[in-house]
């Protein structure tokens, strides 16, 4: 899947900035805010945290980006943010011209739903802009974990329907995290 290699978990406190932020990228999408989130409280050298496992790791950082949400209703300025941090996923099923490159990650995460029918293509892209209308900023977010298109669509009907901006964001955020304890595991490490 790629050529990058988890360092070792009791390593990673002491890694260079550009290392942890390849790090970052490689559990998580790119994301400016997230690494900016991540860097300071989670492997900030002023909060010199040693990990014994990814996973723990990657709770930790759950942990911190969910209450960096429960912040957002203080500024405008947070909930642009959590928007980036979510945005950064790409839509599902949409193909790399509609939404610029994916991450290697994502590519093979995705593949089953980029192999759709254009019906079924088109459906998703439907549901996706209706997503996207009823929920500004976001971006639907799932862990697919092997899961038919057919499943995952109706998981996005649900969440249309629940019409709940505040639980999308967090459903967003503990999607990103799951997806980053698969990605750790598909890595190399051991959870």
């Amino acid at each position: 899947m790629s050529a990058y290699t988890l360092p070792p978990i009791s390593s990673i406190s002491g890694l260079s900035n550009n290392s942890k932020i390849e790090l970052l990228n490689h559990l998580f999408e790119p994301c400016e805010v997230l690494q900016k989130i991540l860097l300071t409280n989670v492997l900030g050298s002023e909060n010199a945290k040693f990990y014994s496992t990814y996973k723990q790791f990657i709770e930790v950082s759950r942990k911190e980006l969910l209450e960096y949400l429960k912040l957002e209703k203080s500024s405008p300025q947070y909930d642009e943010n959590i928007s980036k941090i979510i945005s950064a996923h790409p839509r599902l099923g949409a193909n790399k011209s509609k939404i610029g490159n994916l991450s290697i990650h994502s590519q093979k995460e995705q593949q089953s739903l980029l192999q759709a029918s254009r019906e079924e293509s088109e459906k998703l892209s439907d549901l996706n802009n209706l997503y996207e209308s009823k929920f500004p900023g976001l971006r639907y977010v799932v862990f697919v974990n092997g899961r038919s298109r057919e499943v995952i669509m109706a998981n996005m009907v649900e969440r249309i329907r629940r019409n709940n901006i505040g639980l999308e964001k967090v459903d967003s955020i503990n999607a990103m995290c799951d997806i980053a304890l698969d990605r750790a595991k598909k890595l190399g490490a051991k959870l």
